[in-house]
Parts: C-alpha cells; sequence; structure tokens
C-alpha cells in the first residue's frame, strides 16, 4: 500500500476532551474516526488491525470445534420475554423501540436467547451433543459511560461463542479445559498477559465468573491478585486486601487497575429451560441442555493493545496484530535514483507477500515521515535516503528498538521471512 493514496490521516495533535491512550493515538494515527462517543469508524488501518486479531480469534475458535454463524442484531420483543431479560436488559444496556407497524425491537447485546432458540431446530438427542456456536458481530449498548476510546463502547464488535452440553460435567471440561486455554493463545497472540479473573455473573447467571483481566491504568476495574500463583478476583465480589495471604497458595495479594478483554459465563439451564432446549439421552429420556457463554470484546481488544504497547512517539504494534509488517520510507531528494531503488525495494517486496505500508509522498519532510511512522507504529522501518543509496544498503530498525542496521537489500528477504 502506498501511503500517499492511503485512506485516513495522520494528526499533530492530539484529538479534544480525550484522556485515554487509545483514543488519542488511533484517532491521530488515522486508523479510527470518532463520530460520537463510544461509536468510531474503522479506517484502513485500523480495519486491518481488527481483521489481523478476528483472523487469531478464528483460529483458536475453530480449533477447539467452533462452527461460525452470524446472526441477527434485530431482535423481537417476545424472543426475550421469554427469560424475562427484555426488561432486565432494557433498564442496563439493551437499545429498544418501535418499528413503523408498532412491533417493539431491540438490538441485541448479546445472543443466549437467540442461539438457543435455534438451536431448537439442531438438537434433538445426546448424539447432537455438544455443539460449539460463535460469531463475530457488531453488538450495540446502550452505555451511560462510554469513554476512553475503544474500550467502553455504545458500538462494539465482540466474539461471542455459545456451547451446549448434556451435563454439567461435560460443560466443565469444555469451560476450564477448552475455552480458558483457547483464550490464554488468543490474548498472548495479541501481545497480551490477561489474568484469569473470579468475577459476578451480572444479569448473565447467578454464578461466579471468569473475566480476562489485563493490567492498566486504563481500566475500570480493579482486581486483587497473586502474581506467584496468578489466582485474582473482581473487586466486585472479593474480600481480599492488599498485603493479605493469597487463599491458594500463600504468597502476597496485591492490587491494580484493569481492563476486562474477556468473559466466560457458566449458563447452566438458564436460558435452556425457558426456550424448551431439551435432548434425548441414551434411554430416551428428556433433559434440558447445559450451556455456557464466553465473550471476547474484539474492538476494546485493539483498544487495550494500545494501552499496553505504545511510548511518547506513539503506538508499537505487536507483530502478529500489525495493520503492516514493514513500513518503507522513501527520504526526499533530488536524486532520481533514490525514488526509483525504493520503488523497487516496494514492488520486490510485494511480490515476495510482505505486508508492506511504502511512504511515497513527496510533500512529506524526513522528520515529518519519522514522526508518522513511529506514531503509526509498524513493527518494522526501513528507510531509503541518498545516504543509505551510497552505501548501497537501507536502513532497518524496530519500531520497539533504539539500534539501527544497515542491510543490502537482498538480506531484507530473509529477516522478514519472506
Amino acid at each position: 500500500m502506498k501511503q500517499s493514496k492511503l485512506f485516513g490521516k495522520t494528526l499533530r495533535e492530539d484529538p479534544k476532551d480525550e484522556i485515554s491512550a487509545n483514543a488519542k493515538l488511533l484517532e491521530r494515527g488515522g486508523f479510527v474516526y470518532k463520530t460520537m462517543a463510544g461509536v468510531y469508524d474503522y479506517l484502513p488501518l485500523g480495519w486491518r488491525v481488527l481483521e489481523k486479531i478476528k483472523s487469531i480469534i478464528r483460529e483458536e475458535m475453530n480449533t477447539i470445534g467452533g462452527q461460525e454463524v452470524l446472526l441477527t442484531t434485530l431482535q423481537p420483543k417476545e424472543r426475550w420475554e421469554k427469560t424475562a431479560r427484555w426488561k432486565e436488559l432494557g433498564e442496563e444496556v439493551m437499545y429498544q423501540f418501535k418499528d413503523h407497524s408498532g412491533r417493539e425491537i431491540g438490538l441485541a447485546a448479546t445472543h443466549e436467547e437467540p442461539l438457543a432458540e435455534i438451536a431448537l431446530h439442531s438438537i434433538h438427542s445426546y448424539k447432537d451433543l455438544p455443539l460449539f456456536i460463535y460469531q463475530m458481530q457488531t453488538k450495540f449498548r446502550d452505555e451511560l459511560r462510554a469513554k476512553s476510546g475503544l474500550i467502553r463502547g455504545r458500538e462494539l464488535l465482540m466474539k461471542d461463542l455459545y456451547s451446549f452440553h448434556e451435563g454439567e460435567e461435560d460443560f466443565r471440561r469444555f469451560y476450564f479445559g477448552t475455552v480458558d486455554k483457547a483464550y490464554k493463545k488468543v490474548f498472548q497472540r495479541c501481545g497480551l498477559d490477561a489474568y484469569v479473573t473470579e468475577a459476578a455473573g451480572g444479569s448473565f447467571t447467578k454464578e461466579h465468573t471468569h473475566e480476562y483481566q489485563v493490567f492498566s491504568e486504563a481500566g475500570e476495574d480493579l482486581i486483587f491478585y497473586c502474581s506467584q500463583c496468578r489466582f485474582a478476583q473482581n473487586k466486585e465480589i472479593s474480600s481480599l486486601q492488599v498485603g493479605e495471604k493469597c487463599p491458594k497458595c500463600r504468597g502476597e495479594i496485591q492490587s491494580s487497575k484493569s481492563i476486562e478483554v474477556g468473559n466466560i459465563f457458566p449458563l447452566g439451564t438458564k436460558y435452556s429451560k425457558p426456550l424448551g432446549l431439551f435432548y434425548s439421552d441414551e434411554k430416551g429420556n428428556k433433559e434440558l441442555v447445559t450451556m455456557g457463554s464466553y465473550g471476547i470484546g474484539i474492538s476494546r481488544l485493539m483498544g487495550t493493545i494500545v494501552e499496553v504497547h505504545h511510548d511518547e512517539k506513539g503506538i508499537i504494534w505487536p507483530e502478529e496484530v500489525a495493520p503492516f509488517k514493514v513500513h518503507l520510507l522513501e527520504l526526499k531528494s533530488s536524486q532520481a535514483a533514490v525514488k526509483s531503488f525504493a520503488e523497487k525495494l516496494y514492488q520486490d517486496l510485494l511480490a515476495k507477500k510482505a505486508e508492506i505500508l511504502y511512504d511515497d509522498r513527496s510533500d512529506k519532510t524526513a522528520g515529518e515521515k519519522f514522526a508518522d511512522s513511529d506514531l503509526i507504529g509498524i513493527p518494522w522501518r526501513i528507510v531509503v535516503s541518498e545516504k543509505t543509496l551510497e552505501k548501497k544498503m537501507v536502513e532497518v530498525k524496530r519500531r520497539d528498538l533504539t539500534k539501527v542496521e544497515f542491510l543490502p537489500p537482498a538480506k531484507l528477504f530473509k529477516k522478514f521471512n519472506v
């Protein structure tokens, strides 16, 4: 991609009224455009990051046997009245309105009820279980405190997985043994260290649930944790205090603000019972299906990555989620050979399927290009200039390091594994 053609330009100043790093840097870097509080448009750079995150999640969900679907956002009132959540969610987060015919409709903030209803047509016997269905879809939530950029939004991209089981034992194996491991892989691949944290169930379940929390001063949660055994509890349910002994390993309890990037909920039969979701066991007896629900905030994950990986100059994307792997800078020169050299290098890297953003802009100074490169935060920077041309080399630098090295172009292919 040539930067001169890129839709979405960098900004020199921080946007007004923004406090969080992700809100400032993603807007300044041309990743997103803010329509209003909690509602963002994703520009090409931002969309590429989201697609990278989605690809990681999709790979891990498919690995554990998940089947991907796309469910409707528009939801009829009648479906949600079966579980008594129409009124409850309407008072909390669900957008609800009447269409032109007068029918009451809601915008889905979650999909337990819809998928349980759909499953009535697929789950009949124990042979149909277990079943794991997931989607990546835009959710709408009427947040009173929409703030902190992508951390708390009214319109957000989410991955939600729902599991269906014969009973509690099979559910527990999947919940703790399978999904937990998959979630940890997702967050590790995104460059995040997430603590599995005990928490309250809210409107989803009366049982304790588990959140995946990442330490950050931009977070709205406070967790008590043990770094020795990684036991953690959300302050909302915890009686722990800083300095106490960990109830698991006797290590010392500490506390930190954090961002919730994922959660898993044991649902039991809360949704299968009112919706009539039964299966026939091996003896032909009718039994209620046991369910679980598992979420990852994809857009929130993007904001969290920026909160964790940035410096005073801009974003530092982990390589697996970066919009491009390489940022090629052609520094302005009176020598036509510099432009010719940079253009050839760009085409050669493209031919090798390298993900590359080429700053070919002729109206920008070297300083402006370096500043934009640091702001956008692509993992590797290659510079072509009169100085490098004289050496028949290119300048190579990793975004998170100060060290600069000079390499012949031929060695770049091996360095970037292309």
